[in-house]
């Protein structure tokens, strides 16, 4: 059965999609079968992957959330052969006025994920960077929370609310739910606060901080534009091989999931 990890920050802007779709696409390069879930309303991870959020109207989390569509039926194929999506639409904003006086709304992600995680190695979601119920939901149905952290300290003082509601996911819908780990993005080494921040993250969080670094990279954030992860846009760039590296290392941290 399939590893499903959330990739969650309520922060926006620290590389959350970035870190998702090219996560996805290392795992996929690295002969694993991935599905990723475009959980944010403002579907990056859908136009990233060279889909028009638009024209994947009403065959997207949205329907299978409110129960119109078979989760099967939202699955697409991308352009490399074992990475699936499910893409996202504005639509989605609704979904959680639309799911409050339903019973176990925590759990309807979870629910639909069963009958196809099996068919994965690992489901990467993408979540939307608040902290309302469809992300509540993302937590419910996940294993483990990578969380991308920019090295500034604004963004360390933000881990605090997102770290409580992994917390009170934990005591409540899903007790299982575990940390697979910080990744620092955005990194430039010539800026001293960079450094300073990565030393403060590893001596709070020990070895849950990932060992990898997801350097500032212009290829990488040329790629979404280009509707590919990076390591199909320029496979020799520096955030391609980061990305590769951070894949290994969750195949590492995982390596008992196929014994």
């Amino acid at each position: 059965m399939g590893k499903v990890i959330a990739v969650a920050n309520q922060k926006g802007g620290v590389g959350k999609t970035t870190t998702a779709i090219n996560l996805a696409a290392s795992l996929s390069v690295l002969e694993k079968r991935v599905l990723i879930i475009d959980a944010d309303p403002q579907a990056n991870t859908t136009s990233g992957l060279n889909f028009n959020p638009d024209e994947s109207q009403h065959r997207t989390l949205y329907e299978v959330m409110i129960g119109t569509l078979d989760i099967h039926d939202a699955l697409v194929q991308t352009e490399m052969d074992t990475l699936h999506m499910i893409p996202s639409h504005i639509n989605l904003v609704g979904a959680e006025l639309e799911l409050i006086d339903i019973p176990r709304r925590e759990s309807i992600l979870r629910d639909a994920l069963s009958s196809v995680r099996e068919n994965y190695d690992f489901v990467i979601i993408d979540c939307s960077p608040s902290l309302g119920l469809i992300t509540i939901n993302c937590l419910a149905a996940a294993d483990s929370v990578i969380i991308p952290v920019q090295p500034e300290f604004f963004a360390l003082e933000g881990l605090g609310k997102l770290l409580q509601t992994i917390r009170l996911v934990q005591s409540g819908v899903n007790p299982s739910l575990t940390i697979e780990g910080f990744v620092v993005t955005m990194f430039d080494g010539r800026t001293k606060v960079h450094t300073q921040v990565v030393q403060e993250l590893r001596d709070h969080f020990k070895d849950m901080v990932f060992n990898t670094i997801i350097q500032r990279n212009i290829r990488l954030s040329e790629a979404p534009g280009h509707g590919k992860p990076v390591i199909l846009y320029d496979v020799t760039c520096t955030g391609t091989a980061n990305y590769l590296n951070l894949a290994k290392e969750v195949l590492d941290r995982n390596s008992g999931l196929d014994e």
